[in-house]
């Protein structure tokens, strides 16, 4: 452990919010888009396996609990990949107890877990919500066969919605769905259909995300080669507020920029954790953590991972202290996202100045004690961010 992980976890506040999350790095296949931390059973060889990652991630929360001194009550815990599906019910279920056997569970603790649509099932949902998980988080992407194919998902259009009934109907009363939209090759209808079909699974949460083309992708080298166009963003401005104003007329609310909830008891509140800066210990491969302003992230290899573990360290690859400068631009970045808005207290007289730019253009909402994102604002968030801090 690094020094300034060992002072920050030791003068670490226990009232305040604080959550896990654990990282699964496998997947079956790797999706076009995707430039997670993520490993298929062809790239890490006899490297390692699940056996060897879950008896690592038990060791990095014993330690992680020791490293905190008191046990701090797990208000959230997300367990996301990857593709945490993979390891069944079985192995979902161990991961939680051994979440458990470190950590106390806060009463009413949220419980999620991602899941891929092709490797669910009834008895699959059943087993989680027996043992002890509250909340389901499904990857669907879209309802269009051709945009599944061009983002390399490997599920049939209509598994995802028939998951989020399977959760539904396995006593999950939280269920959300996943979009990306602007995927090239798909039009307003497909994205309609789409949205028709995640309204029928009767879910509360749904995010959308418009599509990135990241670096070193298998979509970026398609995209380099003039295989495919770069997503456009007039399109993607306009899928926004397509899929706003289908969601909204459903009595699905925008809470952040891009997720919607049914109600207060609907939005994620692992994901709120992070929007606050509320302290969280990532377990896993490349997992990233914050405790107390600062900031460390593990190895991103499984088998680097589990070897310093196994030396009984922890296995950070690096840490930061954030600057109060840092934390400032942090705060205005994530709090301006989100409904409750940006409190005005935050601001200098100088942002304060620049934000009443935006105020008088109607991009902000002066409500008082917070700058609130129009819904064009919404669309201009990371821009007005930009100025703000700048001004």
């Amino acid at each position: 452990m690094t020094s300034a992980v060992g002072s920050a976890c030791r003068s670490a506040d226990p009232s305040r919010g604080f959550g896990l999350y654990l990282h699964v790095p496998f997947c079956a296949s790797r999706c076009g888009y995707c430039d997670f931390n993520t490993y298929t059973a062809g790239e890490l060889g006899s490297s390692a396996s699940p056996a060897s990652w879950h008896e690592a991630v038990a060791r990095e929360l014993d330690i992680a609990a020791a490293a905190l001194g008191s046990v701090r009550p797990v208000s959230t815990v997300f367990v996301g990949g990857g593709t945490p599906s993979l390891l069944g019910t079985a192995g979902l279920a161990r991961l939680l107890d051994d979440v458990r056997g470190s950590f106390e569970l806060a009463p009413g603790a949220e419980v999620t877990t991602e899941s891929n649509p092709e490797s669910t099932s009834p008895e699959f949902f059943a087993g989680l919500r027996e043992a002890g998980y509250t909340r389901i988080s499904l990857g669907m992407q879209s309802a269009a066969q051709h945009v599944l194919a061009v983002l390399d998902r490997k599920h049939t259009p209509g598994r995802a919605v028939a998951a989020a009934r399977e959760a539904r109907a396995a006593g999950f009363e939280h269920v959300n769905l996943d979009l990306i939209y602007g995927t090239p090759g798909e039009s307003d209808d497909d994205l309609r259909a789409s949205l028709d079909a995640v309204l029928s699974a009767g879910v509360d949460h749904v995010s959308a995300y418009a599509l990135i083309v990241e670096d070193g992708t298998a979509l970026a080298r398609r995209v380099r080669r003039g295989e495919l166009p770069a997503p456009d963003d007039d399109v993607l401005a306009r899928r926004y507020r397509l899929i706003d104003a289908r969601l909204a007329a459903a009595g699905l609310e925008w809470y952040e920029v891009s997720n919607w909830a049914s109600g207060p008891e609907s939005v994620c509140r692992h994901n709120i954790a992070y929007w606050d800066s509320d302290d969280w210990w990532g377990i896993g491969p490349g997992a990233h953590s914050h405790v107390n302003g600062v900031r460390w992230w593990n190895h991103k290899h499984p088998s680097r991972y589990a070897s310093v573990l196994a030396g009984g360290a922890l296995p950070i690859a690096d840490d930061e202290r954030l600057a109060d400068e840092d934390r400032h631009t942090e705060r205005v970045m994530l709090q301006i996202r989100c409904r409750t808005g940006l409190p005005v207290s935050e601001l200098s007289d100088r942002e304060r100045a620049g934000a009443d730019v935006f105020v008088a253009d109607g991009l902000l909402c002066d409500a008082g004690a917070h700058l609130v994102l129009t819904d064009s604002g919404r669309l201009l968030a990371d821009g007005i961010v930009r100025d703000i801090l700048t001004a």
